[in-house]
């Protein structure tokens, strides 16, 4: 590269290495969202609250895991994954549409 040129396509390594790294958040964001579902299941069972409640759970689960997906895959290419990678290289982190 010249001097004063600036990169704007990654190589095949960096794109599928950032690709990775957004399957390892999504996966681990995911795993988050469906333990907060077994809790809430393991109340219902329990006897803590009611069918409506347990439902509401696995509502708010169905909405989160979709954004989840479109803030990870929506846009498609290598290059919506390396800006995702970077953002979570950041310190970024998204648990959208649920209830904190």
């Amino acid at each position: 590269m010249k001097n004063g040129t600036v990169r704007v396509m990654a190589t095949q390594a960096e794109r599928r290495a950032a690709r990775e790294r957004v399957s390892v958040y999504h996966e681990s964001q995911l795993a988050e969202l469906l333990g907060r579902v077994g809790v809430e299941i393991d109340r219902y069972r329990a006897g803590e609250i009611d069918a409506y409640a347990a439902d509401e759970t696995i509502h708010h689960y169905h909405r989160a895991a979709a954004e989840l997906w479109k803030f990870c895959f929506a846009r498609g290419g290598g290059a919506h994954a390396e800006f995702i990678a970077g953002l979570l290289d950041c310190g970024a982190s998204l648990l959208p549409g649920w209830p904190q």
